[in-house]
């Protein structure tokens, strides 16, 4: 909690879809304190396209209950945690801003996540969203982990 509220928490694709396919770990635990709304789900526009298509994908390759039984989770996901949304990027913003971050792909993330301004965006993708691009943002990024434990940190 912060003084304005929860704390906001950018996830990026790689985090949402692990949470949601996993049956167990820090993806599903970060998920938690979202529906719990301990924490707030900040959804960009960009993200919520990249995990939709990820679990069309996930859940046709899985027997069909189980698949619907994903995409089910995905939709209580949504009606718990009633994400704060973030629009796409601008185009030419998307080209402006091509050189804060290595790879092309994650511009509109990056973008997104700026616009937002959330207290943590947590990623997986360690290799793109490096220390370098926090600290060209101003952003907190870090992996569910670290994540949870500088709140461990903060609570001894």
């Amino acid at each position: 909690m912060t003084p304005r509220g929860p704390l906001r928490l950018f996830l990026d694709s790689n985090v949402l879809t692990g949470g949601i396919v996993a049956a167990w770990g820090l993806d599903k635990a970060v998920l938690s304190l979202c529906a719990a709304r301990i924490c707030r789900l900040v959804l960009a526009e960009i993200v919520r396209l990249e995990v939709e298509d990820n679990l069309l994908h996930h859940a046709a390759a899985l027997p069909l209950p189980a698949g619907e039984h994903v995409l089910a989770d995905y939709s209580m996901l949504l009606t718990l945690t009633r994400p704060e949304s973030v629009p796409l990027p601008e185009l030419e913003a998307v080209r402006q801003a091509r050189a804060l971050i290595r790879h092309a792909a994650d511009v509109p993330v990056l973008l997104s996540a700026i616009r937002s301004q959330p207290d943590w965006l947590l990623t997986h993708n360690t290799a793109h969203f490096t220390p370098v691009v926090a600290q060209r943002t101003g952003l907190q990024i870090a992996t569910p982990r670290a994540f949870f434990q500088a709140l461990a940190r903060g609570l001894a």
